[in-house]
């Protein structure tokens, strides 16, 4: 995948300007908000781009609910 944002992913940033909005410059936050907000689709999205180790690794870093936290800390 080249980062493109798909719709199940871009409905989760309706407050966003999209045209600013990008995988490149902004990864840490559509992670975020993906790992906490998103459907089957979006994050199938985000894992055809990042690989679960990777995100594993990353997911002390990220802000998300313990309840979120917890549920990614033992699928990932």
């Amino acid at each position: 995948m080249d980062g493109t944002l798909i719709p199940d992913v871009t409905k989760l940033f309706w407050g966003d300007d999209l045209q600013e909005l990008s995988w490149e410059k902004h990864q840490r936050y559509i992670t975020q908000t993906i790992l906490e907000q998103g459907n089957e689709v979006a994050v199938e999205w985000l894992l055809s781009l990042t690989p679960s180790h990777t995100l594993g690794a990353h997911l002390p870093t990220l802000r998300l609910s313990e309840k979120t936290h917890q549920f990614w800390s033992s699928v990932l």
